[in-house]
């Protein structure tokens, strides 16, 4: 499993300006050919500082147009030998490859050929690579596993957005409707193209997740506008990266966020602006007697624009950032009510040991709740998505 750190940002971005010169080069993406030139340039933006990557995005880049000599076959599948453990009573894998080297083209493919209802866990291995499908996991496929080999080297990308599909509920790039999903070291990314804050159904989800009991272990999410629709059921991210420009991790899901980067993309503003751009989080809790909320610990916060930590999309909305580093991108008033002041009363955004520019309290709206340590212990460990009772352990 891949630690989430500073390095990992860097080669996440150098990976999406190689997706985008993979998606150029075969005319996926043509009738939008400014989207392209967009991508590169943004993630060179949040890159330009290193110059260990400038070395990374060349060979990225450069790899996918190398030309082999005329006449010579190439086998792609020549030194693929994957190591799979047997099949046991308990576990069995199914193979992904996008060249053809395995049982399946397609990821879909994989999960429409599992068992409904099955109580033996399924391991889709995908091997590395950019698969270019809108992919759903439907409720009779259970104790599913999408196994890639990185976020930064295998993905699952589609382009949907509101307008295009009917509504951001089904813009997912993947949906996963079952219990008990696991994914490991992949990218979920929605390519549709970053809107302007207010635009009309552009939102664009790269996943939803509406099944119960889901883990996500060093995994990737890349979109703009919604980019994870974390819906409802418990769940889990550890060491995950997710970017995204307004409302990025939204839903009524009751989740645990842990030693994960959230980066926001959006606009740079200018030095000394007030306006708002951007927003980590929109929870959906409607109601007081629903066990909802987003919990995030040991994270860390950065990007451009400047941004809200959340914002309540339904009444009740419930949300803490507990021991987090915060970077200069958080308006210091920290959190917004949806311009509804009755949501005062009924909201819980709360703060807890967080460190770094944007954790400076001193200017929080009145109802931004200082956590102290026994309020804020519920919200720390597994316990907050009953984890002891269902997350298995990464291995």
């Amino acid at each position: 499993m891949q630690k989430m750190n500073l390095h990992s940002i860097c080669i996440s971005l150098s990976f999406l300006v190689a997706i985008f010169a993979v998606l150029s080069s075969t005319h996926i993406i043509n009738s939008n050919p400014s989207f392209l030139k967009y991508l590169i340039n943004l993630s060179l933006t949040f890159i330009s500082s290193s110059p260990i990557t400038s070395t990374v995005i060349t060979y990225n880049i450069g790899r996918h147009h190398k030309h082999h000599k005329k006449n010579k076959t190439v086998n792609p599948c020549e030194d693929f030998s994957p190591d799979f453990p047997p099949d046991t009573d308990t576990t069995s894998y199914i193979c992904v490859d996008r060249n053809g080297c395995c049982n399946f083209t397609t990821v879909q493919a994989a999960v429409n050929a599992i068992p409904d209802f099955s109580q033996n866990r399924t391991i889709i291995w995908i091997n590395t690579g950019i698969y270019y499908e809108k992919v759903t996991v439907p409720s009779p496929k259970t104790n599913v596993t999408f196994q890639g080999q990185g976020f930064t080297s295998t993905a699952i990308a589609w382009n949907d957005t509101a307008n295009s599909s009917h509504g951001t509920s089904f813009s997912g790039s993947v949906q996963v409707f079952s219990t008990n999903f696991i994914a490991k070291n992949i990218s979920f990314m929605n390519l549709a193209p970053i809107p302007n804050p207010g635009d009309v159904g552009a939102q664009a989800v790269a996943i939803k997740i509406s099944g119960d009991k889901a883990a996500f272990w060093g995994c990737g999410f890349f979109g703009a506008q919604d980019t994870l629709h974390d819906d409802k059921g418990r769940h889990y991210f550890r060491d995950c990266y997710i970017q995204g420009s307004i409302d990025f991790i939204f839903g009524n899901g009751r989740s645990l966020y842990e030693n994960c980067l959230l980066i926001s993309m959006a606009k740079p503003v200018d030095p000394g602006s007030k306006g708002i751009n951007g927003a980590l989080t929109a929870h959906g809790r409607t109601s007081q007697d629903e066990n909802t909320g987003f919990a995030f610990t040991n994270c860390t916060v950065g990007g451009n624009g400047r941004v809200w930590l959340g914002r309540a999309w339904r009444p009740f909305a419930r949300v803490v950032f507990a021991n987090t580093s915060m970077s200069d991108i958080i308006a210091p008033e920290g959190w917004n009510d949806f311009n509804d002041p009755t949501r005062d009363k009924t909201i819980f955004f709360g703060e807890y040991n967080c460190s770094g520019p944007g954790a400076n309290m001193a200017m929080r709206l009145p109802y931004v709740l200082r956590l102290n340590d026994t309020q804020a212990y519920p919200f720390l460990n597994v316990s907050f998505v009953d984890g002891d009772q269902w997350l298995q352990p990464y291995n």
